[in-house]
């Protein structure tokens, strides 16, 4: 799965046992602008590294896993949790590179076409119904 989105929060990396670390990555993911959602995704072990080049406000496109597990507590009522866990994050830009081509990041942009210049036949009649 992918989405793009703003950096809006970069966490610190934890470590939660001895052998296990993660880092938070909040993005600010405006599909429809009048409300913004916070997605949180979170990066383990050495993918805790993947956020180290962003910055806040950077446009990403985060690709991830969506994961879901159980937990039972003492009282043996059983909830369910999700995470979003990130295995590529790449910035978004809208510049091109040397040569004309587009980053890789940047594949799925829209370049509009080029400028046609509809007058440039003056004096024959345009026979379109409107």
């Amino acid at each position: 799965m992918e989405i793009r989105g703003k950096v809006h929060e970069i966490g610190d990396v934890q470590q939660v046992t001895d052998t296990f670390k993660k880092r938070d990555l909040i993005v600010q993911y405006a599909e429809n602008p009048q409300f913004v959602e916070y997605i949180r995704f979170e990066a383990t072990q050495d993918r805790t590294t993947l956020f180290d080049n962003l910055s806040v406000g950077d446009e990403v496109e985060v690709s991830f896993n969506l994961r879901g597990r159980p937990w039972t507590n003492r009282d043996g009522v059983t909830s369910y949790f999700n995470s979003l866990v990130a295995w590529r994050v790449a910035k978004v830009t809208s510049e091109p590179v040397a040569g004309g081509a587009q980053s890789a990041s940047n594949s799925q942009s829209f370049t509009p076409p080029p400028t046609v210049d509809i007058s440039a036949e003056d004096g024959k009649d345009d026979d379109l119904p409107f």
